[in-house]
């Protein structure tokens, strides 16, 4: 919603929540072939041949990296939710097989029942064997949150749309405060700026979201920004002593 001529950065950032038997996971990463990544994605900006707009990844930033340098395999999983759904938080879902997957109802009835919508496209959200084996032989471990719900004790999710149908807002509880993660908020400026992200479906539902945020949460993890790593040493944002 600003910013027009300027090229900023963006991450893709994964979040591990862990405690009390719980292993969980905010979203996943782009698939491993970023061939994949570019036929599903050839109008994003980040897949076209410009040096500021490639989406720039080595083995430690893929998910079984990711999670090694937490002394986890991605059979330790046991939760992990979706928000968005968009390839860069699903590709690597097949990977996570002993994990419970939380979407939000409304989201995945929109999924399933819209055709043109100018900012959706049903065949960017997953992978195709991935959509396949979720409905069929996974079904029994795809958990449909109501628009206020609790996923296990201290870890709590709303809706709040802003930017997808199915974009919610993870509450964790922790010793240092409440940690709110979301798509609905890009950067960290989006709430504490009051400022829409740019790809915005509805400002109502923005400024209803940003304004609850601020009230409950002490931390913030937006899905979008890099300097996360800047403002939580070593991308931890709470733990314990």
């Amino acid at each position: 919603m600003d910013s027009w001529d300027e090229e900023l950065p963006l991450a893709l950032n994964v979040t591990l929540i862990q405690g009390n038997g719980i292993v969980a996971l905010v979203n996943t990463t782009p698939p491993v072939t970023d061939a994949y990544v570019r036929e599903r994605f050839p109008k994003m900006r980040y897949l076209i041949d410009h040096p500021a707009g490639d989406l720039e990844r080595d083995p430690s930033n893929q998910l079984a990296g990711l999670l090694a340098t937490a002394g986890l395999v991605p059979g330790d999983v046991t939760h992990v939710l979706l928000t968005p759904l968009e390839l860069y938080t699903t590709g690597t879902l097949h990977l996570l097989k002993n994990a419970q997957i939380f979407i939000t109802r409304r989201g995945w009835v929109h999924f399933h029942t819209m055709h043109n919508h100018p900012h959706d496209s049903r065949w960017r959200k997953f992978p195709e064997e991935t959509l396949i084996d979720l409905v069929t032989a996974s079904w029994d471990r795809v958990v449909l949150l109501d628009d206020e719900d609790e996923v296990a004790p201290g870890i709590r999710t709303w809706w709040c749309g802003v930017h997808h149908r199915e974009s919610m807002v993870v509450e964790v509880d922790t010793v240092h405060g409440v940690v709110a993660i979301s798509d609905a908020f890009f950067t960290f400026a989006n709430v504490e700026r009051d400022h829409p992200i740019g790809l915005c479906e509805s400002l109502e539902e923005a400024a209803s979201c940003y304004a609850r945020v601020r009230r409950f949460a002490k931390h913030l993890v937006p899905i979008h920004d890099p300097t996360v790593f800047d403002r939580y040493s070593d991308g931890i944002v709470a733990k314990e002593a």
